[in-house]
């Protein structure tokens, strides 16, 4: 093991060495951005690209029908479409492409590709990807093909067809959301000639069931992906993708920058040593770091109190899958927990009360932010800012965990292995604050810290064999449901991955989603809120402002344009930056 982690900063270092020399010279044509993360990326493909370490790249490589409008999230504006009509009382959207783009391959773009892209989606549907809601928006329900046999091949093509050139999408119901669902990058247009030359499915009525569902995360357009963005790939291995920009790239503001490096590397200190070098342009490093390593230094630029619209939290699993290793003994003997262990609302209350928000404020966000009492960020409509978050409470834990599982918890102990993303110092810090104050409750309590790789945790296959992980959430669309939905619903994202049902909760999250009424869409999601502490669903994080640090020889990144829907924290697209 020791053997291999050293063959890996030894390649990282080697392809931040070769990085280095490009990313040192002037701006223009030979100008290099170089950004390191910790996380790996799992895919290249935008059908199934859900999570924002990939979605960096991909909304960089590939575009959507429409944007978001500057840094106003609630605007969106033409993209590959050029315009759109609304007809048959919201349920119906015709949208005109924009015409002379290409992709990345030379091909042209035609109604075809989106045609393709848009169906490929709603055939390929799985838990690891974010069609679930664009299969919502056209087919009424989140599922694929496998779960509900009510989606046809008929419903598939009849939902999203090309008229001439002009792309239609036909609704079963309205849905307020769906021009904002567009906009995320998991829509991206995909050059359906180049996809199914290289074995992607060929989007015939003949296949269709074949491709149900598939796992196409590791697939040939992850592997050779093809489109109309500013940047295509140059190169890609376990530690480091290369891009370069598009000379065919259709937009009037041209890429100033020429090549992108994105490196995986999971030292903190080698990325902050790389930064203040000038190797790096943009890291990924906490709060804490950036003011007591960064902040002032030369070279360096720092953005601070940016909108946040994320929310995150840690989620505690219902039903963990036996022999997880996560587990220990499956008893409640003091060596382990059983399978259900969470089921016990007392057991999660227990933990909810023993997570110290104060100092977890004080500490890793150095005092800026504020408990939040639901997973919704506080700058989204719905959020109810008159309920109480949860509160750091001892006395609190100790009494629920005296009642869980009969007094079982209390006079037996437990064991328990939580994970958090290896590389994340906040959450590791996050766990350690909770494993200390749990155990200081009762000697037998015993929580164990093991970190894991991005890629392994967010895997819908490892996702019911985790105890407990760090849960968060980017919006797709800037709509409240979009996080109510994802958090809360028994058919949402993370509800079913903790194995988390609460039939009160879906009602009022179903009314929410068909009432355009405003204030009765407050009330509801007041109600949920409410009812999901009192269950203690999740351990909340506090919310906190973005803050983002870059070397200062990078122009384009500003408070002013700031867009926190864009998955990098810069919140800009490469395409708009420049480097003196």
């Amino acid at each position: 093991m020791k053997n291999k982690t050293l063959s890996a900063v030894a390649l990282a270092t080697l392809t931040l060495t070769l990085a280095a020399c490009n990313n040192k010279q002037a701006g223009g044509a030979d100008s290099t951005l170089v950004i390191q993360q910790s996380a790996d990326i799992l895919t290249l493909d935008p059908g199934t690209t859900y999570d924002t370490s990939s979605g960096q790249i991909v909304e960089n490589m590939y575009e959507t029908l429409v944007g978001y409008k500057g840094s106003d999230i609630t605007k969106v504006e033409p993209v590959l479409a050029t315009e759109w009509q609304e007809g048959q009382d919201g349920k119906e959207y015709r949208f005109t492409l924009r015409d002379g783009v290409k992709f990345h391959t030379g091909n042209d773009l035609t109604c075809a590709d989106a045609e393709y892209t848009f169906r490929r989606n709603l055939v390929t549907n799985t838990a690891d990807s974010g069609n679930w809601f664009l299969s919502e928006s056209l087919l009424g329900t989140a599922s694929n093909a496998k779960d509900d046999t009510s989606i046809t091949w008929a419903k598939i093509s009849s939902a999203v067809r090309c008229d001439g050139d002009t792309l239609v999408f036909t609704l079963p119901a309205v849905d307020p959301a769906f021009l904002t669902k567009l906009a995320y990058i998991g829509q991206g247009i995909v050059d359906s000639t180049h996809a199914k030359e290289i074995g992607e499915w060929d989007g015939t009525e003949a296949t269709w069931n074949d491709w149900v569902g598939k796992d196409i995360l590791g697939g040939e357009l992850n592997k050779q992906p093809s489109g109309t963005g500013a940047y295509k790939l140059v190169n890609r291995d376990a530690n480091a993708i290369s891009l370069t920009a598009f000379d065919g790239y259709w937009g009037e503001d041209k890429p100033q920058i020429k090549n992108v490096i994105l490196q995986k590397v999971p030292e903190e200190a080698a990325r902050v040593q790389a930064f203040l070098k000038g190797d790096a342009d943009f890291i990924e490093v906490p709060r804490a770091i950036i003011s007591t390593q960064l902040q002032g230094k030369p070279g360096v630029a720092v953005l601070d109190d940016l909108t946040n619209t994320t929310a995150a939290g840690f989620s505690m699993n219902q039903k963990i899958e036996a022999g997880s290793g996560m587990i220990g003994s499956g008893k409640l003997d003091g060596k382990g927990v059983p399978t259900d262990f969470f089921k016990d609302a007392d057991v999660r209350r227990g933990f909810v009360a023993s997570f110290d928000v104060p100092t977890y404020i004080e500490q890793v966000q150095e005092g800026k932010g504020a408990a939040r009492n639901f997973l919704l960020p506080d700058s989204f409509p719905g959020y109810d800012s008159n309920l109480e978050a949860a509160t750091f409470d001892p006395e609190l834990a100790k009494a629920a965990f005296q009642r869980a599982w009969g007094g079982q918890v209390w006079q037996n102990g437990f064991t328990i292995n939580v994970s958090y993303r290896a590389g994340a110092q906040t959450q590791q810090t996050a766990m350690e604050l909770l494993k200390k104050n749990i155990e200081a409750l009762n000697p037998k309590f015993k929580v164990n810290i093991v970190g894991k790789e991005w890629s392994e945790l967010i895997s819908s296959k490892n996702v019911p064999k985790e105890a407990m992980v760090m849960t968060a959430w980017a919006p797709d669309y800037a709509d409240p449901d979009n996080f109510v939905s994802t958090f809360y619903s028994s058919t949402g994202y993370y509800a079913p991955r903790i194995n988390a049902q609460d039939a009160q909760i879906d009602g009022w999250i179903k009314e929410a989603r068909g009432t355009t009424d405003t204030a009765r869409r407050d009330e509801l999601y007041a109600q949920i809120a409410k009812r999901a502490l009192d269950e203690a669903y999740y351990i909340i994080m506090p919310a906190q402002p973005n803050v983002f640090p870059y070397r200062d020889t990078i122009k384009g990144v500003s408070a002013d344009t700031f867009n926190p829907m864009i998955a990098f924290t810069s919140g800009t697209y490469w395409k708009n930056l420049s480097k003196e």
